[in-house]
């Protein structure tokens, strides 16, 4: 019974008394099968445990100028509500660079905000609907999106493969705005690649995607970047940027975590240091799509080179 507490503590931590909902989230996430879910299930659990996640909510990254600089590298900010209540998540995929902290900081960055999403938006949204309330929106901005993504691959790969393994089926639908051409020619690659259930959420927006997503949400839950076209990730006044540490919402997180590190050890001053957390092997369907992205990238730039070396040859007729 001693070795199963653990366990039972921090699954609390993953139902928020919405257990049933939670069972069927790794469902879906192993197509229904029972044996696969349970130890899909299992593995987060332990993975939990190992890694002290139920603490990571009172691990502030300090000082705040460096937790500054990886919100100004790393952009993503809660918008909002749609009108069914699901928090809005805007993610500028194109204009984050990941340069200005070490991957541990990245990711306990994500973790923190997952956790924090999960253990404190979704229960409070639950709450004032009255029903639950289990999964989110997000908004990914494509805005600036380059071919020097080649270096984020990785880091991206490692969060995206820590959400499909420990937060599957988190995410309602994913919209993708302000796309350029590289991303139609990335996404031509990947979409194959994808299973079946995560195709069916992905939706890709005509421009900037303020008239679709109105559909489902008010004008004030919009990301900024959303709000007409070209306006792009970086464009706004801090007020409005949900990316920035100013708006509410990274304020409101970040004064959540220093309490919760204060109630935790209110006589020890806190440390300095990213929370390290094992960093997962992503699945071959993971390594296959950034594979494929890689090689997908370096095509383009080969291209683009081609094309700026004959830009300036001139053909004489003769």
């Amino acid at each position: 019974m001693a070795v199963e507490e653990p366990l039972n503590i921090t699954f609390q931590n993953v139902h928020q008394g919405f257990r049933a909902e939670t069972l069927v989230r790794f469902l879906k996430a192993r197509d229904w099968n029972v044996a696969k879910a349970h130890k899909m299930l299992v593995d987060c659990l332990h993975w939990r445990v190992q890694n002290t996640i139920d603490d990571i909510l009172a691990k502030p990254i300090v000082p705040i100028e460096l937790y500054g600089a990886v919100r100004d590298s790393q952009l993503i900010g809660m918008s909002g509500y749609s009108r069914e209540g699901l928090p809005v998540f805007a993610i500028g995929v194109g204009l984050s660079t990941f340069d200005k902290a070490s991957v541990h900081y990245y990711v306990q960055s994500h973790i923190q905000i997952n956790e924090y999403r999960d253990r404190v938006i979704l229960p409070s949204a639950s709450k004032k609907h009255g029903r639950p309330i289990t999964t989110c929106i997000k908004v990914l901005d494509m805005t600036g999106l380059k071919l020097s993504a080649l270096s984020k691959i990785k880091l991206l790969t490692i969060i995206s493969t820590i959400d499909d393994l420990n937060y599957p089926e988190k995410t309602n639908t994913y919209y993708i705005v302000n796309a350029p051409y590289i991303f139609s020619a990335c996404w031509k690659v990947v979409k194959p690649l994808l299973q079946e259930r995560t195709r069916k959420k992905i939706q890709v927006l005509p421009g900037c995607g303020r008239d679709e997503l109105l559909k489902i949400m008010d004008i004030a839950s919009l990301p900024h970047f959303c709000r007409k076209d070209g306006s792009g990730s970086s464009r706004n006044s801090e007020n409005e940027n949900c990316f920035s540490l100013d708006h509410p919402f990274h304020q409101q997180l970040y004064n959540y975590i220093k309490q919760q590190s204060l109630i935790s050890e209110p006589a020890q001053p806190i440390k300095q240091g990213s929370f390290h957390v094992d960093l997962p092997e992503p699945a071959a369907e993971e390594t296959e799509i950034a594979k494929s992205l890689e090689s997908e990238l370096q095509k383009f730039e080969k291209g683009n080179m081609l094309s700026k070396s004959t830009d300036g040859i001139k053909i004489d007729d003769d």
